[in-house]
């Protein structure tokens, strides 16, 4: 198992498959963008696959996530996922999308084996969208979200960030929108993992406001807590249900204590938190022909010393240097 001295378990593997993006979100990354990884030491689709399977059959893991950067940009996407449905046991697998191109790729992931998938989309206006994106994308992110849904991808969900000034007048007609079109929907606070380490507390729209914004229109109800075990978003029956909202409240209400993560960067480095500053390389020993026992032992030592919390909230708080489209989320 994947475990840490607090005695979590990390079931949950996030796997970043690339750190590009064909959006720039200014919560995410600059203008010009960023410089990108060299191709010669991002992990192959065989090293990828490798890795996954030392998780699923040595380690534990459960969940595998796909995410970026924006994994849609990675090539050989499908066969990584039809590989992965093929592991015994066969882990869930989901991933984390901006949603463009889904219009396009959409059946064929789900062909290949994909469960689930959460789509970005944090506004329903063209121009907002494109201040906030600095791409004219709106639409084709909604249709790859119909899309979705299409191939059978569902529930699709639909994650979103407010950002003050903004977009954070959207909540109600996010909700509005998802509940007809059968999404669910989860906000997210704006965390700091911005590329320019610009993040102020004070421009980051609030779960509590988040909540307050919705209630003004609908009545939203706690949903069963045994039934979010660790999941990272607080969910809530709207309108008595069946249909839910979520928030997932990193920062105003950290949920570190359940944490069941652990995440692979595409370069091959493991992460044992979002807010790690520090990383473990698995590249470097598998490319020097480490057997699976090692690779799984250097992956608990990196697990093992996992803090209590991510510290966002303490005056010593240091953002990590990667941002999130290195990470993965």
């Amino acid at each position: 198992m994947l475990a840490d001295s607090f005695g979590r378990i990390a079931t949950d593997l996030r796997v970043s498959l690339t750190d590009r993006c064909n959006l720039r979100c200014a919560y995410c990354m600059p203008p010009d963008g960023l410089d990108w990884l060299a191709a010669p030491g991002l992990l192959t689709d065989d090293e990828v696959v490798r890795l996954v399977r030392v998780g699923v059959q040595r380690l534990g893991i459960r969940e595998v996530r796909f995410t970026g950067g924006e994994p849609l940009l990675r090539r050989g996407l499908e066969g990584i996922i039809a590989r992965t449905a093929a592991l015994r046991p066969r882990p869930e697998i989901s991933l984390t999308t901006n949603g463009i191109g889904l219009t396009r790729r959409a059946a064929a992931l789900c062909a290949a084996g994909l469960d689930r998938i959460n789509v970005s989309l944090d506004t329903l206006r063209p121009e907002t969208f494109r201040k906030l994106a600095r791409r004219d994308r709106l639409a084709d992110v909604l249709d790859g979200l119909a899309a979705a849904a299409g191939a059978g991808l569902a529930p699709v969900k639909v994650n979103a960030v407010l950002m003050r000034d903004s977009n954070d007048d959207e909540a109600a007609p996010l909700l509005r929108f998802c509940l007809g079109h059968g999404y669910e929907l989860r906000f997210i606070e704006q965390m700091p993992l911005d590329a320019q380490h610009g993040w102020k507390r004070a421009d980051m729209v609030t779960a509590g406001e988040i909540l307050a914004a919705l209630g003004a229109e609908f009545t939203l109800t706690p949903d069963d807590p045994d039934r979010r075990g660790s999941a990272p978003a607080e969910s809530f029956l709207v309108d008595g249900g069946p249909a839910r909202v979520g928030v997932i409240a990193s920062v105003t209400r950290p949920f570190c204590g359940t944490c069941d993560r652990v995440r692979l960067t595409a370069d091959g480095q493991v992460r044992n938190c979002l807010f790690a500053r520090t990383e473990t390389d698995l590249r470097g020993p598998l490319r020097a022909g480490a057997g699976d026992a090692e690779l799984a032992a250097l992956w608990q030592r990196a697990v093992a010393p996992k803090l209590p919390g991510h510290g966002i909230n303490d005056p010593s708080f240091l953002q990590p240097e990667r941002p999130m489209s290195a990470i993965g989320g």
